[in-house]
């Protein structure tokens, strides 16, 4: 796989994203065979948001890479501060790096800021729209406790403001899956994700009760309601809360379910589902780093 710059999941063919699993395998197996593989590369870091896992993930990417990274900091310690816009900010880091790594509150914000720079810009999210590079270590997930063919997906939560919801669903329209999505209706799936999916063929059901559903599933994906997206604190308080799992919820499910989650967590998924066979989120956040080395690898 290579491409100048990685702003949406539905760049990629099937493709090219078995390439970069098959690769982030091969690094799970043997990390120290790829610690060479770009000794001079630099990865700028900007983040105009917080960001836990995606951040330190990438960093810790280009560095059993054998590269190095510079951090942007925070937006209050960056002349974003005194006003400076995307486009500048960006022009100057890519004149320092090899590739720059952007999260923005703006949907679009990565479309915008690769018009800008020669160096690859990958999308760690904009706003609602899009968050490729989780969706990559999400499959990866999924394809090693699942598979990905005939395979029967169920996401619930937030599916309006969640951008690591419209990534999965387009990267899964490549593969023989079948998509449930669960949700209050204030929350569904926004219009255009669901048209696309349907022009793409996607075979896709909705609900606002996991119960329909959960006997079926081979993967619950969930994600938390983001209050940080909402327009309206009220809006906020009327669905938080509404959409959980325990440990008693997965009685009902199929033995082999896998759970997941985007993380960070908040109170969508009880403490007591970690200790069941089912729990797989912090497997997840730890493919982060062989599935962003394997796609730094085919970038740089």
């Amino acid at each position: 796989m290579r491409h100048d710059h990685l702003i949406g999941a539905n760049q990629l063919s099937r493709a090219d994203i078995e390439a970069v699993l098959d690769r982030a395998a091969e690094i799970d197996a043997d990390p120290s065979a790829f610690a060479d593989a770009h000794p001079d590369a630099l990865l700028g870091l900007c983040f105009f948001e917080p960001s836990t896992r995606t951040r330190m993930s990438f960093d810790t990417a280009i560095k059993r890479l054998g590269g190095g990274s510079v951090d942007m900091g925070t937006v209050e310690s960056s002349s974003v501060k005194k006003g400076e816009s995307l486009a500048d900010t960006v022009r100057v880091i890519a004149g320092y790096t090899d590739g720059i790594v952007l999260r923005h509150p703006s949907e679009g914000a990565a479309t915008m800021a690769s018009e800008f720079v020669d160096v690859p810009v990958i999308n760690a999210g904009d706003g609602a729209g899009q968050h490729p590079t989780q969706t990559l270590l999400d499959l990866y997930t999924i394809r090693e406790n699942a598979g990905l063919d005939d395979l029967t997906v169920g996401v619930m939560g937030d599916l309006k403001y969640g951008r690591t919801v419209h990534s999965l669903a387009a990267a899964l329209t490549t593969f023989d899956a079948r998509m449930h999505f669960v949700s209050p209706e204030s929350l569904r799936l926004p219009r255009n994700v669901r048209f696309d999916l349907h022009e793409s063929g996607a075979v896709v059901k909705e609900h606002t009760d996991l119960d329909d559903v959960l006997g079926e599933l081979d993967v619950l994906y969930v994600t938390r309601i983001q209050r940080e997206r909402f327009p309206d604190e009220n809006e906020y308080r009327e669905v938080a809360g509404e959409y959980r799992i325990d440990a008693d919820t997965l009685d009902a499910a199929r033995d082999d379910l896998t759970v997941m989650h985007p993380l960070p967590r908040v109170d969508e998924i009880a403490s007591d589902v970690d200790e069941t066979d089912h729990a797989h989120y912090f497997e997840q956040a730890h493919n982060g780093v062989p599935v962003r080395m394997a796609l730094l690898d085919s970038m740089l």
